[in-house]
């Protein structure tokens, strides 16, 4: 029966990647099923501990944080866990034998988040991006090259700088809520009391940078990732473009999104070019 209950607990994966993501779960929708339940494991965990530590304001995040954290190495050590989002992730992991290492860091990113409120040199920004963001594009490569070590190692600054870029997005895009209501400035070296077009077009610089060699790694995907990994890639320079036209103060002022109809406009392009074997 623990067939059954893995099942149910991918489930539990993938409802919580469709319930908190509309365009990663459009995007992973893409994915050859080889490989799709994998990254909605994946996505499971990461939204998961995320929550604890940027929603979960009434509760002790911190001793939430540690139980989660205890449970997920138990988990992993085990090969079971009766928190199916965990269970599911430990199947993943244990599956593709992804690095423990990238584990820990991510946990590191998310425990600083308790209580680090500021990134004041470019060192600390780089950390905390790397254990967030960078290590999760980390675990889904370990995915879709299923054991290519040599495709693993050449794809992987490829996949760091994905990661990176959609973090830095996300980051620009929710300026507000992170400055407002959670007193966090992940960007060193700006003054959002006085986020001018200036600091917006250098952020957006360096994302595009992220972006570029990002780029030059999807074309290298096996076939049955690289149209799902190009969506979210186009899902984000889509969200990206619209940021760089949303004057600074209005991104202050506001969560920048792109409309559900724009995002299927990118779904068909991405699916036209895939098509005609341009990808």
């Amino acid at each position: 029966m623990k067939h059954l209950f893995d099942t149910v607990s991918e489930d539990c994966s993938k409802i919580v990647t469709q319930s908190y993501s509309t365009s990663f779960s459009m995007a992973t929708k893409m994915l050859h099923p080889s490989i799709r339940n994998h990254v909605y494991n994946v996505y499971g965990f990461v939204r998961f501990a995320d929550e604890i530590v940027d929603s979960f304001h009434e509760y002790p995040k911190e001793e939430l944080l540690d139980r989660f954290e205890a449970d997920l190495y138990h988990g992993l050590d085990h090969k079971i866990n009766l928190n199916p989002i965990l269970n599911a992730f430990q199947k993943t992991v244990n599956a593709f034998d992804i690095d423990r290492e990238l584990i820990a860091a991510f946990m590191r990113s998310m425990r600083w988040d308790l209580e680090k409120k500021v990134y004041e040199n470019d060192q600390e920004y780089k950390d905390y991006i790397y254990g967030s963001a960078d290590v999760v594009g980390l675990m889904c490569l370990k995915i879709f090259v299923k054991g290519n070590t040599a495709q693993y190692e050449s794809l992987k600054p490829a996949a760091m700088a994905l990661g990176s870029a959609f973090q830095k997005v996300n980051f620009l895009r929710d300026l507000k809520n992170d400055f407002e209501d959670l007193e966090r400035t992940y960007f060193p070296n700006v003054n959002f009391n006085q986020f001018d077009e200036t600091s917006k077009s250098a952020i957006i610089e360096e994302i595009e940078s992220d972006f570029a060699k990002a780029l030059e790694g999807i074309f290298k995907l096996p076939t049955e990732a690289r149209f799902g990994v190009y969506t979210a890639y186009k899902y984000y320079t889509k969200l990206l473009a619209k940021l760089k036209q949303t004057p600074s103060l209005n991104i202050q002022k506001t969560r920048i999104r792109v409309p559900n109809y724009q995002k299927m406009t990118v779904f068909a392009r991405s699916y036209v070019k895939y098509r005609l074997n341009l990808l």
